[in-house]
């Protein structure tokens, strides 16, 4: 678009962007290098390719200026489907001027509307284009507006038989062509009436030219009409079975263009959606069948087969099959079919002749045929639409759509785009007449000057055409001629108006074509068929054969022309129509012979005459279609095609009328009345005309811009911009200066404020800075005194400390230096031994080597000796001297031996003594064994009788299972001799069942029946109610979603209004004299803060009121109140008395019960003291048994009597390792005894220094002290009753089995019994009873025997039983304990609950712990005595200090570390609760309000701070839980305890308010999404995208995009840890408040929407981001995330879904994308993803290597094909400010509150706990 350059010289500056004309690109844009300044005679700009272009006139520029008035819309056919056609759209265009808003088919329609209700007139809307621009849906858009915006009650059946219209009409008049697919051959006029409201009330169809010859004729790549393939592709269908029809290559009708699917159309599927359209139309199942019987026909009759008989006559051969289908379904008779096919009629005026016709004309006449049945059921098929549309109420006004073809030209034009171009000829001058025409008569009565503007008109074509002697005159001449051809007629057209007429020419190259000059631009027609078209002869013969026929629907189809009429009067809709009578009347032949001679042109004529008729009555609208290129693909536009289009439809021509003229207009009023502001107050006179002269003289120099007329002032192009541009630059300077003095008023405002607020603190804090330095003073004081003292202790402690470490250090020392010396003494000593021992052996081996070698010398020299001897000796044995000798030496040796013999006896007697003095020490030893073995075998024989012990009881349980045996035999026994009467009574009822058979064959079939209709019924109602609770549950959460969208208006409005009340109060509110002082820290309050509340507002109200005669007081009402202050005074002295009177009571009772409780206490002492003597000699004695064990073991081992592995050995080492196991046993035993008995006695000890009085500051230590009592004699006591049950447990273990296997023996006995009881009872039954109850209980048992067998290991049930005993044992053991310590409470209670009412005056009850445990001090009674309410009591005037202490300067941090989560609603309910329970209804609204609005305010204050929005959404919805568990319903109640039933509200129901604290609820939880989504998403698109999580995947870029990030985050940039910690400290935040899990889910589920959406829309926007890789990072990260889910415990809060389309769009990336296959893995794969998104990602899709390639187009068509079905939206990029309704599962508290301890840290001590 062109800007004017002399009109706007603010808009020619450099850089400025313009449009200039080229040849190939029609347009370019250029831009300005140089400012251009009034006068200057050229433009210097520069192309885009950096070419500096020859410089340009401006005049050019000012030709082709568009205008601010346009009265065309042009609409572009994208070829895909755009979200610009919903019910919000047409919500926004309702009600809207033209212009107001962007061009759209609903601001025509709009215009269109609204002018027919302003000036009761019928409006017309003109839609034309060429083929495939897009007329149809266009026309089809702007009736959904109508029936839209016309709010009747009635429109959606109207537009919904208009809708249901279109496939009908498609179907039979839609065909595809080389352009389009959907292509329509014929045009339309539907009129939509309206009533006197403007609702519309019915509709009418007008059709124009169809194209007959499409039915015997198709180009190639072109298709017949619809229904013919739809009908081809049903007739597998039972009801099409008598049609006989096959696939669509077997008709000759249906295969001429070789193509008949078109891609991505299911013609089953169609022709179902055309039936159901003829059924919502009211056309019945009858007639439809009759219909498709006529269409089945006409393609049978083009399969009939003409042959020649000879050149001048032909031939049907007999018996063919298609013509005796035809005859069949069409009820008339083959020979009269077959006859008149090959043979015509000639009518003389005394004659007639029938005469044979050759082949070619045959198969014309059966075309022919085949059109007219064809045209007919068309015209039938229309008339009954126009009957379902029409309507008996009258109609008022109507607004016509015109879906009509535009100009078109071809190679070859014939008759077709003769007639179409005529039509266009028309609608031009029609345009012309109503544009440019009454444009200058709008100029010629307002009397301005005004030059005529030039403009083609285009009546002298039309005068061509249809003129007399015109080109449809000769040609309908030609047509009555008995020889006329097309030859003849192209001569006369020649010889007519070659010379006279300048539009009409004669090609050169042709005498059979001629050419017409038309608006648009010149077409060349051929000549041939011209003729044949117009004529549209049928022969007449057939069609009274077809009038013969037997099928009705035919007859009605051929009915006389006065019953053939539209229902409109209009003549016939289509032309070549041919009316023939079947009976005429004699008294109208001539006028019969006459309409019967009607061609197709004059028909056509009469019909266009009538459509201008009509269209010149009403207010024409125009929309031109636009096809943006030839080869339909989307979004891509041809400038010179669409350049052509627009001079063809003259868009350009009225673009340079309407720039040449005055556009815009305005009247003198709307002109003053706009531009006031422009004048001064001198320039208003009463006479609005001259008042705007003057202005306009002085605003707008140049005189030739605008013109004056009657009552208009009319300007030209641009110049209603200009001023406003003055009118918008005035209010700005008016604006400015009113901005100016209200800052300036509230800044002075805001000082004089924050002065005031200054000094005021400055006060303040000078004060608080003297009390912190005397404060400081005194504490350097004490601290200089505390030190002191903490040195000294500090000093003398390390000093002990060291001294001794020190004599620790030296005792080691000394003790190591002992070790060593005496290690070395010892080593020493062993090294001497040592020593010693080898001196002793090498001495000893020495000595005895020395001894042999002297015995070895000695027995030689002996031996030599010996031998000197022996001869001596022999010599003397010869001599008597020798045996003298030797007699005197053997006396000697005698005596010798008898002194020996003496000697010997002796030593005998002696060693005798000794042997019997040894023999009895032995004999004593051998006793003491004797007596150690006789104990041994003892332990052994004791060993020995538990063993027999143990085998007894095995036998007794080996007899035991002999009987369990033996009762099974015999319930076998039985149970065999049931089966056999089982078998006895089968056989006895086996004729009764044969006899039933018949009975029960009826009674199953029957029961079948009702079991499946009821099965039927059930599901029925199951998918009814499915739905229905579906169709709720999506209601409840769109109700819910609206709800709180609401809610949050609401909310935006109430804060602006308390802005605006704010300002208005900071206006008005003046201070007054009488302003009443208050104390600092409720001033400091009010000047920091106000309140909107009840409270607030009444305090308020009195400040502000209260003046000097406020100061005189009621002195009666000040007395009386000072009398009443007096008696309370004195009645809570009397209180005070008897409160301490009964406490000395009380605190006598309580040392009575000490005592017993101490001689309790001693007697279990000496019980534990006794047992513990007993353990110990007990482990003596065992360890004097082991001692003896391993003596005797030693001796045994001595003896060898007892080796290892041996029986006594074995048996004496496992007594040996039990002993050892028993030992350490009790030494543990002894070791807790001894611990436990020390902290009794010390515990002892304290409780009785416990029991005297002490201070209050010693009362927590009591507590303590006393619990640490009770839990160490609990644990006494459970010591003591563990060790006695591990002493009885081997008892028990055995008792506990035999009882067990004696309740087995018994459970079968029961068990026999029942089963003779059963066959009992089944013995008095009926014998089919009988049966029944046997199998019952046999199925019953086999089941028990089942479970029985199943059951778990007998050794596991045996350890479960003893378990299970032990544990019934100790819980025996607990439940007396407790009844013994109920018991002793009882007691206390009884005496102590009378006093405790008496003093507090409500029902109290004794804390059992405190009471048994506890001291009462007389003078500070512990609130813990008590068992609280759950109530807190304040004041009225407090009020404003705890909705302050705990919401406003309430730090979140602080309470979500150290309290209890949820403490501040606590309070606050309990606050609440104390004034329900004193029924005073203006505290409890006072106190809800008030925190309400605190809340509000607070968050108003922080709430861009996500830690204080989440703090105050915990509690505001504990608060509202806390309201409704304790409200009294029974629906919230089924969790409390009975405290807590007891604690609820008793006086007031708060419904509204627990409905104004969800709305409060609400409101936070969107603040809360709000923030957080203000803290995520700067985090989003860098860490999900941009950031490389895993390195090195992507650092590739795609070729020739810039690289937007690095593989390294540059510091600043967010990562996906980023996020992931963000999330985290959201969470952990939220769960330190301790919101509800629900809530956090639902927060968490908002979180991932946002992640998500943001980053589908980013990466649908940004083309470097669809890569491969990209794809894998973008998985990567959502993994990351669902592990951040897992790692939570989310998964099931529906996060991980929100993702879904991310995680498909990441998978999308990743995929193959070439085949088929992948495709349609493409579409089951991505259901989450729209149609538009795929696409999208698909054409954005980058390689960032070789290896990849990118997406191809024709990939991109066949996912956009499938996907063609979808029902979705077609938005494509998502929504990221949706927010998810939210809802607070109701979650009760187990906290008690009368447990609450509040802290002091609050600074709530004004709170008293009741």
């Amino acid at each position: 678009m062109f800007f004017l350059a002399n009109v706007f010289p603010s808009l020619a500056a450099t850089y400025a962007r313009v449009w200039i004309p080229d040849v190939e690109e029609v347009w370019k844009s250029a831009e300005l290098t140089k400012d251009y300044r009034q006068g200057d005679g050229v433009l210097q700009l520069q192309l885009e390719d950096g070419k500096v272009s020859v410089p340009i006139e401006p005049k050019i520029v000012h030709v082709n200026v568009a205008t601010e008035h346009c009265l065309h819309e042009i609409a572009i056919n994208p070829y895909e489907t755009l979200p610009i056609y919903g019910t919000d759209i047409i919500n926004a265009y309702s009600g809207q001027n033209m212009g107001d808003m962007d061009p759209h088919i609903f601001a025509v329609a709009e215009e269109a509307y609204k002018q027919m209700a302003r000036d009761e007139r019928n409006q017309s809307i003109i839609v034309s284009g060429e083929s495939g621009a897009g007329k149809t849906v266009s026309a089809k858009y702007a009736m959904r507006f109508f029936a839209t915006v016309s709010g009747s009650a009635s429109e959606a059946n109207v537009e919904e038989k208009v809708l249901a219209s279109n496939p009908i009409m498609e179907s039979i008049g839609n065909a595809k062509t080389t352009r389009n697919d959907n292509s329509s051959r014929f045009g339309k006029y539907i009129e939509i009436g309206f009533d006197k409201k403007y609702h519309i009330i019915g509709a009418n169809m007008r059709t124009y030219l169809l194209e007959k010859s499409r039915v015997v004729f198709q180009a190639d790549e072109e298709r017949n009409y619809h229904i013919f393939y739809q009908l081809c592709a049903s007739a597998h269908l039972p009801e099409f079975k008598a049609l006989k029809l096959g696939k669509a290559d077997d008709f000759h009708y249906t295969k001429q263009g070789r193509n008949p699917v078109i891609d991505g159309t299911d013609d089953a599927k169609e022709m179902s959606t055309t039936r159901n359209a003829f059924t919502l139309l009211g056309v019945n199942e009858s007639y439809q069948l009759g219909l498709f019987q006529i269409l089945a026909s006409i393609l049978h009759l083009g399969n009939i087969e003409v042959k020649d008989r000879d050149s001048d006559s032909s031939i049907i051969p007999p018996n063919n099959g298609h013509l005796s289908v035809f005859c069949e379904l069409m009820g008339v008779t083959y020979q009269d079919m077959s006859h008149w096919l090959c043979h015509k009629k000639l009518k003389t005026a005394t004659e007639t002749y029938i005469k044979p016709i050759p082949k070619l004309q045959a198969i014309n006449a059966r075309d022919a045929l085949a059109k007219h049945i064809y045209a007919k059921l068309f015209n039938w098929i229309v008339d009954h639409v126009n009957k379902a549309l029409h309507s008996t109420v009258k109609q008022h006004s109507f607004i016509g759509v015109l879906d009509i073809y535009g100009f078109e030209t071809f190679e070859i034009n014939s008759f077709e785009q003769f007639c179409i171009n005529y039509a266009n000829e028309k609608l031009q001058q029609q345009f012309n007449m109503h544009v440019f025409k009454l444009e200058q008569e709008e100029y010629m009565k307002e009397q301005i000057p005004w030059t005529l503007i030039d403009f083609y008109d285009n009546q002298p074509c039309i005068n061509l055409i249809e003129a007399k002697m015109g080109i449809l005159d000769l040609l309908d001449e030609e047509c009555k001629m008995p020889k006329g051809s097309d030859d003849s007629w192209a001569q006369k057209l020649y010889n007519t108006h070659l010379k006279t007429c300048a539009l009409f020419e004669k090609p050169r190259m042709s005498n059979k074509a001629f050419i017409i000059q038309h608006f648009a631009d010149k077409v060349e027609y051929q000549c041939d068929g011209f003729l044949e078209k117009n004529k549209d002869t049928v022969n007449e013969e057939q069609i009274h054969v077809l009038k013969a026929s037997k099928f009705d629907l035919l007859v009605e189809l051929f009915q006389d022309e006065e019953k053939a009429t539209s229902p409109t009067g209009a003549a016939p809709a289509t032309g070549g129509r041919t009316r023939l009578s079947v009976k005429p009347v004699k008294n109208k032949a001539g006028q019969a012979s006459k309409e019967h001679k009607k061609t197709v042109g004059l028909q056509f004529r009469n019909s266009l005459q009538l459509l201008m008729e009509t269209l010149n009555a009403t207010t024409p609208h125009y929309v031109r279609c636009i096809k943006p290129n030839d080869y339909k693909y989307a979004f891509t536009f041809d400038p010179k095609r669409a350049v052509q289009q627009l001079r063809a439809c003259g868009v350009l021509e009225t673009i340079r009328i309407s720039a040449a003229g005055f556009p815009s207009r305005w009247t003198y009023q709307e002109f003053f009345s706009r531009y006031r502001v422009l004048m001064k107050q001198k320039d208003v006179l009463t006479d609005r005309k001259m008042t705007c002269k003057n202005v306009l003289e002085k605003l707008v120099q140049d005189p030739d811009k605008y013109q004056f007329g009657k009552t208009k002032i009319f300007f030209r192009a641009g110049q209603v911009a200009y001023l406003e541009k003055l009118r918008a630059d005035k209010l700005r300077a008016a604006c400015i200066r009113i901005q100016k003095t209200i800052r300036c008023w509230l800044a002075r405002k805001k000082y004089l404020r924050m002065k005031h607020a200054a000094t005021t603190i400055q006060r303040y804090v000078r004060g608080y800075q003297a009390r912190c330095l005397a404060n400081f003073l005194r504490r350097t004081r004490a601290a200089i005194v505390i030190q002191k003292y903490q040195r000294m202790y500090v000093q003398k402690t390390c000093y002990k400390r060291k001294q001794a470490a020190a004599l620790a250090m030296q005792c080691i020392l000394r003790a190591y230096m002992a070790r060593q010396l005496y290690k070395a003494l010892l080593r020493e000593h062993k090294a001497i031994i040592i020593q010693k021992m080898i001196r002793g052996w090498l001495a000893r081996q020495w000595y005895k080597r020395t001894l042999e070698a002297i015995v070895y010398l000695q027995c030689c020299i002996r031996r030599m000796r010996a031998k000197r001897e022996l001869k001596k000796l022999k010599i003397e044995a010869r001599s008597v001297e020798h045996f003298k000798k030797l007699n005197i030496g053997m006396e000697n040796k005698i005596m010798q031996l008898q002194r020996r013999i003496d000697d010997q006896n002796k030593e005998n007697r002696s060693l005798s003594e000794r042997l019997n003095s040894l023999e009895i020490s032995h004999a004593a030893e051998s006793e003491r064994l004797r007596v150690e073995l006789t104990r041994l075998r003892g332990a052994e024989e004791d060993a020995k009788n538990n063993a027999n012990k143990v085998t007894s009881l095995l036998e007794e349980l080996e007899r035991l299972r002999k009987d369990l045996q033996n009762t099974q035999k015999e319930k076998k026994a039985i149970e065999d001799w049931a089966q056999t009467y089982q078998d006895e009574m089968e056989k006895m009822i086996s004729e009764l069942k044969e006899q039933n058979h018949l009975l029960k064959n009826e009674k199953n079939d029957l029961n079948r029946l009702i079991q499946e209709q009821s099965q039927q019924w059930t599901e029925k109602m199951q998918r009814a109610l499915k739905e229905e609770t579906q169709q709720l549950e999506y209601d409840l959460n769109e109700e819910r979603s609206r709800y709180q969208n609401l809610l949050t208006e609401h909310l935006r409005l109430e804060e602006k209004y308390d802005d605006l009340k704010e300002e208005i109060t900071l206006a008005v509110n003046v201070p007054k004299p009488g302003h009443r002082r208050t104390d600092s820290t409720h001033s400091s309050n009010e000047s920091e803060c106000t309140y909107n509340s009840e409270f607030a507002e009444s305090e308020e109200g009195t400040r502000g009121g209260e003046d000097v005669s406020k100061a005189i007081l009621d002195m009666s009402l000040f007395l009386k109140l000072q009398k009443r202050v007096s008696e309370l005074e004195q009645e809570k002295q009397s209180l005070q008395n008897e409160l301490d009177r009964r406490e000395e009571q009380f605190q006598r009772a309580r040392a009575r019960d000490d005592e017993e409780h101490k001689k309790a206490r001693g007697a279990e002492l000496e019980y534990e003291s006794l047992k513990r003597q007993e353990l110990e000699s007990e482990n003596k004695k065992l360890k004097h048994d082991l001692n003896k064990m391993r003596q005797s073991l030693r001796g045994s081992a001595e003896a060898g009597s007892a080796a290892p592995g041996s029986p006594v050995y074995t048996v004496l080492l496992d007594q040996l390792n039990a002993s050892n196991e028993e030992l350490e046993v009790r030494k543990e035993e002894v070791l807790i005894l001894r611990s436990q008995l020390v902290s009794q006695k010390e515990a002892m000890q304290h409780k009785e220094t416990m029991t005297e009085p002490l201070p209050y500051i010693e009362d927590v230590q009591k507590l303590t002290d006393a619990k640490e009592i009770s839990q160490a004699y609990m644990g006494l006591k459970e010591t003591n009753r563990l060790l006695e049950s591990q002493l009885q447990a081997q008892r028990r273990s055995h008792e506990n089995e035999v009882e067990a296997l004696r309740g087995d023996l018994q459970s079968v006995k029961e068990e026999n019994n029942r089963q003779q009881q059963l066959l009992a009872q089944n013995l008095q039954l009926p014998p089919e009873a009988r049966i029944e109850a046997s199998l019952q209980h046999e199925i019953t048992r086999l089941t028990n025997e089942n479970l029985e067998l199943h059951a778990a290991d007998p050794k596991e049930y045996k350890a479960y039983r003893i378990s299970m005993l032990r544990r019934m044992v100790d819980l025996m053991e607990q439940l007396e304990k407790q009844d013994k310590t109920v018991r002793k409470l009882k007691k206390q209670l009884k005496v102590f609950a009378k006093k405790i009412n008496d003093l507090e005056g409500c029902q109290m009850d004794v804390s059992p712990g405190q009471t048994a445990d506890e001291p009462v001090h007389p003078v500070n009674i512990p609130r813990r005595e008590k068992d609280f309410q759950g109530m807190l009591e304040y004041k009225k005037e407090d009020e404003l200090k705890l909705v302050k202490n705990l919401i406003l300067e309430l730090k979140p941090r602080g309470v979500a570390v150290n309290l209890i989560p949820g403490l501040p609603a606590y309070i606050l309910f309990m606050c609440l609760r104390h004034a329900d329970y004193i029924n005073d209804d203006q505290k409890v609204r006072s106190l809800l309000t008030s925190v309400i609005n605190s809340i509000k305010k607070i968050l108003k204050k922080r709430g861009d701070e996500f830690e204080t929005v989440s703090f105050w959404l915990s509690n505001t919805c504990r608060f509202l839980h806390c309201l409704k568990q304790y409200s009294g319903d029974e629906q919230f109640m089924k969790h409390n305890t009975s405290k807590q039933n007891d604690h609820c509200l008793s006086n007031f129901d708060l419904a509204e308010y627990r409905q104004v604290l969800s709305d409060l609820a609400i409101q936070i939880y969107q603040q809360l999404i709000k923030c957080m989504e203000n803290i995520l998403h700067p985090m989003i698109v860098s860490g999900m995208l941009e950031h490389e999580t895993i390195q090195g995947v992507s650092g590739v870029k795609p070729t020739g995009l810039r690289k937007r990030t690095s593989s390294i985050a540059d510091e600043g940039t967010y990562t996906l840890d980023s996020i992931i910690r963000q999330l985290n400290s959201f969470h952990s935040i939220m769960c330190q408040h301790g919101t509800d899990p629900e809530l956090i889910k639902q927060v968490v589920k908002q979180q991932f929407y946002i992640i998500g959406a943001v980053t589908l829309n980013n990466l649908l926007l940004r083309k470097d981001m669809c890569s491969w890789s990209k794809g894998m990072q973008i998985r990567y990260n959502v993994s990351q995330l669902e592990e951040w889910l897992r790692d939570k415990n989310l998964m099931t809060c529906g996060a991980k879904e929100t993702l879904e389309p991310l995680i498909q769009a990441a998978q999308l990336l990743q995929v193959k994308k070439k085949t088929d296959e992948d495709a349609e893995a493409i579409c089951s794969m991505c259901n989450g993803l729209s149609t538009a998104q795929i696409v999208k990602v698909l054409n954005l899709y980058t390689p960032v290597n070789a290896f990849e390639e990118r997406v191809s187009v024709q990939f991109i068509r066949t996912i956009q094909t499938r996907l063609r079905d979808r029902k979705e939206s077609p938005q494509l990029l998502m929504d990221t400010k949706v927010i998810y309704p939210v809802t607070f599962p109701f979650n009760p508290s187990s906290l008690a509150l009368e447990t609450i301890q509040i802290p002091s840290s609050l600074n709530v001590g004004f709170l008293t706990r009741v």
